[in-house]
């Protein structure tokens, strides 16, 4: 549950959005990405999310249906656009410049009980949560799907622009915290979100401390750590990529991978190495894996 956008991605390698002269479009928003790589790695992924009544959003639901993820719960409303975003090529943290319409308008009435109950787990993102009335939404069906036995999970990809304040941040993450998701952040991530260095186990104490049981901690070439409360840290390394061909949507990838080994009753390291496999193929391509390709083939 959450965004789903149109990401304008920069062909040129490298260059800021003030230098990029041209860009490509790819359904874009963590949440939709992670819903597309579980379909085309044989999950049954829907998604929860709204659009416009208009090319942008026609486009993302083709894109979608073909990756087969179900649209059942997508809602298309007129009068505000679908929300694009242009972001720049870079083999680190991307630029990015955002034109928030219709992803935040997520109602309660576009997913059943009935759903929630035969969901396994209930994803979304930071993005998601900062802008009304998605974040109450969304709060409000965590609550439900955590109260049916759900397991939630949550990309805290925190970013200021998109934030009333630190504060407010801080706050709603608490909020989803309760829940005890599985969470999954980034160094940068959590330099923005305190506005400081923190130390690893820093990081993790206080997630920990908010109800979390596991915490995966991205750190680009350096890997991945995953701690889980009283049980000790694992930390692995990232895989090498001779050609690092665009970032965005790399940590998707990875989440996409570690949840559907979760989902597969998969060790913790297993699920680890399974993401850092997906992501290591990520960084191969520019937007979207290929259409083509056989996902579960590759990192199996």
């Amino acid at each position: 549950m959450g965004e789903v956008l149109i990401d304008f991605i920069g062909h040129q390698e490298g260059a800021l959005i003030n230098d990029t002269r041209d860009y490509h479009r790819y359904v874009g928003g963590s949440p939709s990405n992670v819903a597309m790589n579980a379909a085309r790695l044989g999950l049954h992924a829907a998604l929860v999310a709204t659009v416009g009544e208009d090319g942008f959003g026609d486009y993302i639901l083709n894109k979608l249906r073909a990756a087969n993820v179900n649209v059942d719960f997508i809602r298309k409303i007129q009068d505000t656009p679908t929300t694009v975003i242009f972001v720049s090529r870079t083999v680190d943290t991307p630029d990015f410049l955002p034109f928030r319409y219709a992803d935040c308008h997520i109602a309660e009435n576009q997913i059943t009980v009935c759903t929630l109950e035969k969901t396994n787990i209930f994803h979304t993102s930071c993005f998601a949560l900062s802008k009304e009335p998605a974040q109450a939404t969304i709060l409000k069906m965590a609550e439900e799907a955590f109260n049916l036995g759900c397991t939630l999970s949550i990309d805290l990809n925190y970013a200021n622009k998109l934030w009333e304040s630190q504060d407010k941040a801080l706050r709603i993450i608490k909020a989803y915290c309760k829940f005890n998701p599985l969470v999954k952040i980034s160094e940068d991530d959590m330099q923005r979100l305190f506005g400081q260095s923190l130390s690893h186990d820093e990081i993790f104490n206080f997630f920990h401390s908010e109800g979390v049981g596991t915490v995966c901690l991205t750190l680009g070439s350096e890997g991945v750590k995953l701690s889980q409360n009283g049980q000790g840290i694992i930390n692995l390394p990232a895989l090498k990529v001779n050609k690092i061909q665009d970032a965005t949507g790399a940590g998707d990838a990875f989440w996409s991978g570690f949840l559907f080994a979760y989902l597969n009753e998969k060790p913790l390291e297993q699920c680890l190495k399974v993401g850092l496999n997906l992501a290591a193929l990520k960084l191969q391509y520019v937007g979207n894996f290929p259409d083509d390709m056989d996902l579960l083939s590759k990192i199996l």
